[in-house]
């Protein structure tokens, strides 16, 4: 399992030199040709990464315009500008993109960003091919393996665009400080699920609905599967894999029959398991919530509160 990785070009710097900046760009995401169009000797990168198994994330701007051909080898990217403009061309189809919509570019598919901007500041979202498609199965419940066809632009002011959107603006904040939340290896492969998760249900059809008779034994196996192993690091589309359906109705199946979604599913099982190590003394608050599948103990410290009232610390001391 990769460990998330944390980057910033010359330490968070903006790179001057077009062969290193080319460099740089081509190493966290793709090889490509770069063109400068303004006739500047000298660039003004700057970008940070974070890569989270099979997703990388970035927030970059060149600091001039520049065209960048490339065919995108084994996997997709979104180009979301926060400032600017991005255009871009692929075949016939010419697009732009401005704050409020973003670009998507298809594995394989050779494209070209005619111009990005010099004012453009963009988040970019890269998913490894394999892993997009492989969650994309999953998460709509088929048994086969199909090459994905999205959209060539994403409307991230529209609900579901949103939600996945404001996902990675947070996810891209947390980059400026390494030492947090992207960092921690336990987190990084549920936070690349969640991402694909919100990307593929806001880009994707809507998957035939389940049959309605089906939806309590599907929640039973997973909560059951939760129960047996809930330090596990599970991803929505692993539960939907179990209760045999897609991501979107598993949790209409348990808003109906538990009145939580899966995930709070899954954490009350967590706080519970906690909550009877603390009574019993077994171990310090770290070994706890580190047993218990927590990300970190200040962040099970506040949800053990808000379930029981008292802090870890206290109810083990007793």
């Amino acid at each position: 399992m990769p460990t998330p990785n944390l980057s910033a070009p010359d330490g968070g710097d903006g790179i001057q030199d077009w062969e290193t900046a080319h460099r740089a760009v081509a190493d966290a995401y793709f090889p490509h040709e770069l063109t400068p169009l303004d006739g500047r000797t000298e660039v003004d990168l700057t970008m940070r990464t974070a890569e989270l198994d099979g997703v990388t994330i970035g927030r970059l701007t060149w600091g001039t315009a520049v065209s960048i051909a490339c065919e995108y080898p084994g996997a997709y990217e979104v180009n979301i500008p926060l400032t600017g403009r991005l255009h871009s061309r692929s075949g016939r189809d010419e697009l732009v993109s401005t704050p409020g919509t973003g670009t998507v570019f298809t594995a394989g598919r050779a494209s070209v960003i005619t111009n990005w901007t010099a004012d453009c500041e963009v988040i970019g979202v890269k998913f490894d091919a394999e892993y997009l498609e492989r969650e994309a199965d999953r998460i709509h419940a088929t048994a086969l393996r199909r090459r994905l066809t999205l959209p060539d632009q994403i409307d991230v002011q529209s609900d579901s665009g949103a939600t996945w959107f404001g996902l990675v603006k947070a996810l891209s904040a947390q980059m400026r400080e390494p030492g947090d939340l992207l960092a921690n290896p336990l987190v990084g492969p549920q936070l690349a699920s969640a991402v694909s998760t919100a990307f593929l249900l806001s880009v994707s059809p809507e998957p035939e609905r389940a049959d309605p008779q089906l939806r309590p034994g599907m929640v039973k196996r997973v909560l059951d599967a939760l129960d047996e192993d809930p330090a596990r690091p599970w991803s929505l589309a692993e539960m939907a894999g179990i209760a045999g359906t897609s991501v979107r109705r598993l949790q209409e199946a348990f808003a109906e029959y538990v009145e939580r979604s899966p995930t709070r599913a899954l954490a009350d099982i967590r706080l519970a398991r906690a909550h009877a190590d603390l009574l019993t003394g077994t171990g310090t608050v770290a070994d706890v919530a580190a047993r218990w599948g927590f990300s970190s103990p200040s962040r099970f410290a506040a949800a053990y509160r808000r379930r029981y009232g008292a802090s870890p610390s206290a109810v083990l001391r007793g």
